[in-house]
C-alpha cells in the first residue's frame, strides 16, 4: 500500500524528469507545516543558484505572526524572485515537489511571478 508521502514523491520524480528534459533552471519548493522553502537549482542539478525560506532571519523579520501561512509563502516567493534576478536567472520551471498547486504553493508561485520571475 502506498502512503501519502510515497504518492507525493512519485509525482515529484515524474515532474523532475520532465524538467530535466527541458534543461531549464528549476524553482524547487518544500513545504512543512511550520515553514516553506524555495531554491533555484541549475539545469545540471549540481548547484543552487538562489534560495529563500521562512527560517532565514531577514525573511522572518518581514513575516508577522506564523511562518506556516499564505502570507509567509508570498514573502518567500518575492524574495526568491529578487535573489534569482540578482543571480541573472529570469526564467525557471516550477517544481512543486508533488504538492498540490493550491494554498501556500500557489501563493509562493504567484508572488514570484509578480516579482518578475517567468515560468
Amino acid at each position: 500500500m502506498q502512503t501519502k508521502k510515497d504518492s507525493r514523491l512519485r509525482r515529484a520524480r515524474k515532474a523532475r524528469a520532465k524538467i530535466r528534459d527541458l534543461g531549464q533552471f528549476r524553482l524547487c519548493i518544500n513545504r512543512t507545516p511550520r515553514h516553506i522553502y524555495a531554491q533555484i537549482i541549475a539545469p545540471d542539478a549540481a548547484r543552487t543558484v538562489a534560495s529563500a525560506a521562512t527560517t532565514e532571519k531577514e525573511v522572518a523579520a518581514r513575516i508577522e505572526g506564523s511562518t506556516g501561512n499564505i502570507a509567509a509563502a508570498a514573502i518567500v516567493g518575492t524574495e526568491i524572485a529578487r535573489r534569482a534576478k540578482e543571480a541573472g536567472v529570469t526564467s525557471v520551471a516550477f517544481d512543486r515537489s508533488g504538492f498540490k498547486y493550491h494554498g501556500r504553493v500557489k501563493a509562493l508561485a504567484d508572488a514570484a511571478r509578480e516579482a518578475g520571475l517567468e515560468f
